[in-house]
């Protein structure tokens, strides 16, 4: 079993890609994501979480309130500090980004979504902007420059450069020539 297939696997779901698919197309390669998209809301979520508590016990609000009052209060606390943390999270499991045999597919967004499906024949470069944080955990963005001078910058992708190799991979196929039969009464031998 090579990795391919394993990514593939990896994301079995239906989803725009799939949906989205034309006669003859198939998904050869996948990403998404990278986790580093949580690291600001959970340092958010971790802030909300302090303040609390310092103003809890800096006003000495345990002596003042019931036990009932004050894990109310914990649990209203708790869910204001897993709203970035959820939102991430659908963020990243609505974006998809696919490279199929015939086009580039990226989406990203649950309610309001970014889409960009450019054909390979249509693609003049495809850039990568990594920070040096990006290059030592693995995402950056991706830059698809598509006839016409369309850009179409993606930020966070994970593997940015596996992808851009798929990309790569599939436009250099296209261009491979065709094998031809030889004709009837001649031997390739």
């Amino acid at each position: 079993m090579d990795v391919q297939s394993i990514v593939l696997r990896q994301y079995d779901a239906v989803g725009y890609v799939e949906n989205n698919l034309i006669t003859g197309e198939t998904i050869t390669y996948r990403a998404r994501l990278h986790w580093i998209l949580f690291v600001k809301p959970s340092l958010i979520a971790l802030a909300i979480l302090g303040i609390g508590a310092l103003i809890f016990y800096a006003a000495d609000l345990a002596s003042a309130l019931s036990t009932q009052a004050i894990l109310i209060t914990w649990a209203v606390l708790l869910i204001i500090a897993a709203i970035p943390v959820l939102t991430a999270t659908v963020n990243r499991h609505s974006a998809e980004f696919a490279v199929t045999n015939k086009r580039v597919i990226l989406k990203i967004g649950f309610i309001q979504s970014k889409t960009a499906e450019m054909f390979l024949n249509k693609i003049e470069s495809v850039g990568i902007d990594q920070t040096l944080t990006g290059r030592v955990l693995g995402f950056g963005t991706i830059v698809i420059r598509g006839t016409g001078g369309s850009l179409e910058p993606f930020h966070q992708v994970s593997a940015p450069l596996e992808f851009r190799k798929q990309i790569q991979e599939q436009i250099g196929k296209t261009f491979e020539p065709i094998p031809r039969p030889a004709p009837a009464g001649f031997s390739n031998n």
